[in-house]
């Protein structure tokens, strides 16, 4: 926020007046026709030992910035967390959900801030740095900006080793891999954001996985997000994380929101793996001392057959489920934009029956050789393997408009 925002912004509360305003004077509440300049959010569950800690930080960074600011404490404590927050000016909500996430958008929804600042509430992170943060947002005229805890420092005790060094950096990874994020901390909690990128954003978690969410979202609608490096510091309170469940809850939503990466890259690559192995094991061809024989033959047909139908659910999950990562393969995206019944099912039955045409000779020469024994050859897998596709691709034509129907 650049000093000319906050002046006009505070000389406008100040009513003429010569001197810097107290936090607890350009603290509003939620019924006050100020409207707030910025929005600071923290979700609590029995956080009575930081809360204290965390609003005095808030209030110093107040009063730095000098303009009208909204404490909103998303809370679902047994403790004495709410009570502590009411008595230091803070507006107190109650989420009519569990989780994490929801708190979070619960509050936000609530909110009436030109900036919306958002951390946890146990002195990992120092709200004092928001002035830092709100001025890098401003220069770089970002649409969000973050606190880089794995760029920045991160105090003794504040992190374990497994989150620091394999955790985040892993779970970032697997986000700019997917989603090209950019990020070097994809799951630093302190963020500040813009109101224009809040209502740009559409979230439906309620978990840990919200702050994947985030960052999958606005990558996806092309908002920008910068970084600043922070003081991660040691939390005071009991720990919530389960490392390892939501570790895993990140991955999975990471994953189910891009088909692209998990049915559709996968699928094909099989397919063309496995018509590439029956191909030069059917024309004969050795690499070397390899030699591709029946085994081969029968393991590029089982590939092909899997691909396909890996394939066909990356188009499923895409029509279905409208993914925050539509997938963007030239494949899938024509299926997706072009593909109708009559035309899938069509391929299916020229497929299969080009397949059955082959087997059906095969059947008429064991009959007239009297039922003995067929030779096994490789003309006989891939007619088979065509069947076996075509059927896969007609019956996938009718499901796929089914599902289309069901969407529209």
């Amino acid at each position: 926020m650049a000093s000319t925002t906050r002046q006009s912004s505070a000389e406008q509360d100040r009513a003429v007046s010569d001197r810097d305003l107290s936090a607890d004077e350009l603290l509003v509440g939620h019924d006050s026709e100020t409207t707030p300049q910025l929005s600071v959010v923290m979700p609590t569950l029995n956080e009575e030992a930081g809360i204290r800690t965390c609003i005095d930080w808030i209030k110093t960074a107040v009063e730095e910035l000098q303009v009208p600011t909204e404490i909103i404490i998303s809370d679902s404590s047994t403790d004495r967390t709410p009570d502590i927050a009411r008595e230091m000016g803070a507006i107190v909500v109650e989420p009519d959900g569990k989780g994490y996430g929801y708190a979070y958008r619960y509050a936000f929804e609530r909110s009436r801030g030109a900036y919306v600042a958002m951390g946890d509430a146990d002195t990992t992170y120092d709200f004092k740095q928001i002035p830092r943060l709100l001025d890098h947002l401003e220069e770089t005229d970002a649409d969000m900006v973050m606190g880089s805890r794995l760029d920045g420092e991160i105090k003794d005790g504040a992190m374990p080793a497994l989150h620091q060094h394999i955790g985040n950096p892993a779970l970032t990874r697997f986000l700019n891999m997917f989603y090209d994020a950019g990020v070097s901390d994809a799951h630093s909690g302190f963020r500040i954001f813009t109101r224009e990128a809040y209502e740009a954003m559409d979230w439906e978690t309620t978990g840990m996985e919200f702050a994947s969410e985030m960052i999958m979202d606005a990558g996806a609608k092309d908002l920008e997000i910068v970084e600043v490096p922070i003081v991660y510091h040691e939390r005071e309170g009991e720990e919530t994380l389960e490392s390892f469940r939501d570790g895993w809850r990140h991955v999975r939503f990471m994953l189910v929101n891009a088909p692209g990466y998990l049915f559709s890259v996968p699928g094909l690559l099989l397919t063309i793996f496995g018509v590439a192995v029956m191909m030069l094991a059917h024309i004969g061809v050795s690499l070397g001392e390899v030699t591709f024989g029946t085994n081969s033959m029968i393991a590029g047909s089982l590939a092909a057959i899997v691909g396909m139908q890996v394939g066909s659910l990356g188009v499923f999950a895409t029509v279905a489920s409208d993914p925050i990562q539509r997938p963007e393969d030239p494949l899938t995206s024509w299926i997706t934009g072009y593909a109708t019944l009559e035309r899938g099912a069509t391929v299916g039955v020229i497929v299969s029956v080009a397949g059955g045409a082959y087997a059906s000779w095969l059947v008429v020469d064991w009959i007239l050789s009297g039922f003995g024994a067929v030779p096994f050859t490789s003309a006989a897998l891939i007619a088979f393997t065509a069947i076996v596709v075509g059927i896969q691709l007609v019956f996938s034509s009718f499901f796929l408009s089914t599902v289309n129907q069901g969407q529209n």
